[in-house]
């Protein structure tokens, strides 16, 4: 069996247009209203439901009415109108145009291998594993986007309105004022000029971003950075791969041959470096080569996870051992996770305490000249 997607071409009304960015994992990922935790939800009822014995209209009405939002009840209704039509479930989702590929397919393959239980079930897993992954990494970052707003918002007032009256003071005196001195007070001179820069080139970059977005030349380049950043580059890498061995897990446990799982898989993690090799592995495949070969050309590939595919290709155990991996690499990825959030805390307050420090070193610095003069 055996599913050509290759000629697959969007609705008038996709999902996405065109390919995301490479930061798709730190954004919320809402479809027409249908988030991750719906769908996750959505697919561990249904699953349920199947597995009771309960048919496929009953099941969806049951699910419609659960549905607390009118938007949610309305998409489920056209869903089960197009199966009472005569439409597998597989049409009717791709139909409704809410969907991604990796879903609709994944779900005809269970479909035809009478599989369909465990595949909804897989899917609520991978949604809430992405749900989970997503609300760790927002709370990680969370506290140091409030505290280096907060340290923008001090740093403001201390030179906008502290370091001015001091300024003031210094030159009634006359007196030569030291290096670090002239610096704040001229950074505190230019600071509203300085600060209209910075946006300004904020807004250029985010509108560059936005426009080049889907050139295939960026998103590589973009890869290639992100990759690089310390701490969060190793980060990216696990996340997308805890992504891919979910996926392949998903799609081989339900008998989906190896090159149309790589094929879907390719079409729902939407990472360059990822879509990229998986282009020329597929090729390997095709030429004879063993999978394992084929993702050692790759760096974006681990040794660990290398060897363990090569170990289940000898024993032909590919679905068990991409499950494990995947659990594996998700426990890695949160303690990852939460090492970042530790690291940041303490580095934000040396950076607060610093940024502070030097200010008021720059102002209280010529009081001690001011003191003599005054005496004398």
């Amino acid at each position: 069996m055996s599913i050509n997607i290759s000629t697959y071409k969007t609705r008038e009304k996709p999902v996405s247009q065109g390919k995301p960015s490479d930061l798709g994992f730190l954004k919320m990922e809402l479809n027409h209203g249908f988030s991750d935790k719906n769908r996750t939800e959505f697919y561990k009822e249904f699953a349920t439901l199947l597995t009771s014995g309960v048919d496929f209209r009953k099941a969806l009405e049951i699910l419609k009415n659960q549905q607390k939002k009118k938007v949610h009840q309305r998409l489920i209704g056209d869903i089960t109108a197009s199966i009472i039509r005569g439409k597998s479930l597989f049409e009717a989702l791709k139909d409704s145009g809410k969907f991604t590929p990796y879903e609709y397919f994944s779900i005809k393959i269970g479909e035809e291998t009478r599989k369909l239980g465990e595949v909804l079930a897989g899917l609520s897993q991978y949604f809430d594993r992405k749900v989970k992954m997503r609300r760790q990494i927002v709370s990680v970052l969370t506290y140091p986007a409030f505290v280096l707003a907060l340290t923008f918002g001090v740093l403001y007032f201390m030179l906008r309105f502290v370091v001015p009256m001091f300024s003031t003071v210094f030159k009634q005196f006359g007196k030569e004022l030291p290096s670090l001195t002239k610096k704040i007070i001229l950074l505190s001179e230019n600071f509203s000029t300085i600060t209209l820069v910075f946006i300004g080139v904020l807004v250029c970059l985010i509108g560059g971003h936005l426009f080049f977005k889907n050139k295939e030349g960026y998103r590589a380049r973009q890869a290639w950075v992100l990759l690089r950043i310390p701490f969060f580059g190793k980060l990216t890498q696990k996340i997308y791969i805890t992504r891919f061995c979910q996926s392949l897990s998903l799609l081989l446990g339900a008998k989906t041959p190896l090159i149309t799982s790589l094929d879907l898989v390719q079409k729902m993690i939407l990472f360059h470096p990822l879509e990229s090799s998986l282009k020329e592995i597929k090729a390997d495949i095709g030429k004879g080569v063993l999978f394992s070969a084929g993702l050692e050309k790759h760096s974006i590939y681990d040794f660990k996870l290398v060897s363990m595919v090569r170990v289940a290709e000898q024993i032909n155990k590919l679905d068990e051992m991409f499950e494990r991996l995947a659990l594996q690499y998700d426990e890695e990825t949160q303690h990852q996770t939460k090492m970042i959030g530790v690291v940041l805390e303490p580095m934000i307050i040396v950076i607060i305490g610093s940024i502070v420090g030097v200010v008021l070193i720059a102002m209280y610095s010529p009081m001690f000249d001011l003191s003599k003069i005054l005496q004398n």
